[in-house]
């Protein structure tokens, strides 16, 4: 297996795209701390990590936190010793642009999607250092690569993750650590789920969102975890500051 005994931390691990990478991560081989803050989903994946005899554990912490962040860290090294692979995945969504944006609105964005993955980056980059080894993969969005109407602060923080991989694979590429992205398009997830439930018409949105891309369709979070896989993995060990599209074609257009 590729990730045989890498200890791997996923934010976000409870739902969705972070659910799915962390379930491949453990059926690679590797040890897993589900990093989220609705301890009842993060049990429940625990659940199915215990039914393919994989190694867990959880740690909840809102990662906008740097006490939590520090504390979850130290928590994942108290268990195994050290940090081999980090998954900047856990963010958060709103519509709205830059004139029906409240700045409160606009702070929580960036606290969590952006400030988020560097904090964790920060703190667990410390301990890479020492072992001189280690590989970020920080999980963007199609939304920072191009302009997308109607949501300014999810655009701008995605983007920021985007300028977090490049100027980390440039700082750390001495030290032995590989900071890469993959950018996702919209995907099968309960958060896109029930945005489109929202809409006046359901089945509607569903369609506009599948036929603005050549694959005329949405993303699985299974296809969106191989590719986190891939850029974490040895495979690929002469990539850093790589930014993946995984959109079904959009920002081809």
């Amino acid at each position: 297996m590729r990730f045989q005994d890498k200890v791997t931390i996923v934010t976000g691990a409870a739902v969705g795209i972070g659910e799915a990478t962390a379930l491949a991560f453990a059926r690679e081989g590797a040890a897993v701390a589900i990093v989220d803050i609705d301890r009842q989903q993060s049990e429940m994946l625990a659940k199915k990590m215990m039914q393919i005899d994989a190694e867990s554990e959880i740690f909840d912490a809102d990662v906008s936190s740097e006490a939590d962040v520090q504390a979850m860290v130290k928590g994942v090294i108290n268990r195994w010793g050290r940090i081999d692979i980090l998954v900047n995945n856990a963010g958060i969504y709103f519509q709205g642009d830059a004139l029906n944006t409240t700045s409160e609105t606009w702070n929580k964005i960036m606290q969590v999607n952006l400030t988020g993955a560097f904090l964790c980056t920060k703190y667990a980059a410390e301990t890479m250092v020492k072992s001189g080894d280690g590989v970020i993969v920080n999980v963007a969005s199609e939304a920072g690569l191009v302009g997308i109407g109607g949501q300014v602060a999810y655009n701008v923080s995605k983007g920021g993750m985007i300028a977090l991989t490049r100027s980390c694979a440039v700082d750390f590429a001495e030290l032995g650590i590989r900071v890469n992205c993959v950018c996702p398009g919209t995907t099968e997830t309960p958060l896109v789920r029930a945005a489109v439930n929202r809409a006046p018409d359901p089945s509607a949105a569903r369609r506009a969102l599948e036929e603005i891309r050549p694959l005329n369709r949405l993303g699985k979070p299974e296809e969106i975890a191989s590719a986190i896989l891939f850029m974490a993995s040895d495979e690929v060990a002469y990539a850093t500051g790589s930014i993946l599209s995984v959109d079904g074609g959009f920002t081809t257009q």
